[in-house]
């Protein structure tokens, strides 16, 4: 074997093995006193040019790195279904409802705390979206559905959310305990549903099963 397939095994030995790109002075400390590390390194480069492991420097470090053609095939996505806890589903009916609505207003009807978690959650969900501020001392942020949540529960605009009849028809009202003590008047009237809705692209992130349970938040 040559010297210099044996220095050019040894650099692809030492970039393999190296949990962090490697600098061009770190690899000549590990090479052999001699050893062309520059042309050694462009030789290699061009030797994983078209294989799935590309050798990339940046900012003078040096790696291994999966060829980025391959990336949508390294790719693995899955759909997750999951079901929203009842905090979840009360604050999202009620912003649903009342929007726009700030996080103060949604404990007061709700009569407990709301976890930032459960915000967080519709948010990322792409349900719910920051409103404008209030007009009123400290400016509190408002929340209002977005156009993902209404295609998600196949709507077409907020108006078409079910009235208290309807409710009462399927039952439902009769089986959300935890407001029984908000007057059911004031769970669907107030500012128009229309007020503060703005058109928001909906992207599909999870595939929510959640059918079960829409109208047990409201």
């Amino acid at each position: 074997m040559s010297k210099n397939n044996h220095h050019i095994r040894l650099l692809e030995a030492l970039l393999f093995a190296s949990s962090e790109p490697m600098s061009t002075s770190a690899l000549h400390e590990r090479m052999p006193e001699g050893a062309d590390v520059g042309g050694l390194l462009m030789e290699l480069q061009k030797h994983y040019a078209e294989r799935g492991v590309h050798l990339t420097e940046t900012q003078g470090q040096w790696a291994f790195r999966t060829a980025q053609d391959l990336a949508d095939d390294l790719n693995v996505e899955k759909q997750i279904s999951k079901k929203l806890s009842r905090a979840a589903m009360e604050t999202l009916a009620i912003i649903a409802y009342h929007q726009p609505v700030t996080r103060a207003e949604i404990e007061n009807v709700r009569g407990v705390a709301t976890h930032k978690g459960t915000l967080d959650t519709l948010l990322e969900m792409g349900w719910i979206k920051p409103g404008r501020r209030r007009e009123t001392l400290g400016r509190p942020l408002t929340w209002v559905s977005t156009a993902g949540f209404l295609d998600h529960f196949s709507l077409e605009s907020i108006i078409d959310l079910p009235g208290m009849d309807e409710m009462k028809a399927s039952g439902l009202l009769d089986r959300r305990p935890a407001i029984d003590t908000v007057h059911q008047d004031d769970l669907f009237t107030g500012q128009s549903a229309q007020e503060g809705v703005e058109s928001d692209e909906y992207v599909d992130d999870e595939d929510i099963d959640i059918r079960e349970e829409e109208m047990e938040g409201l």
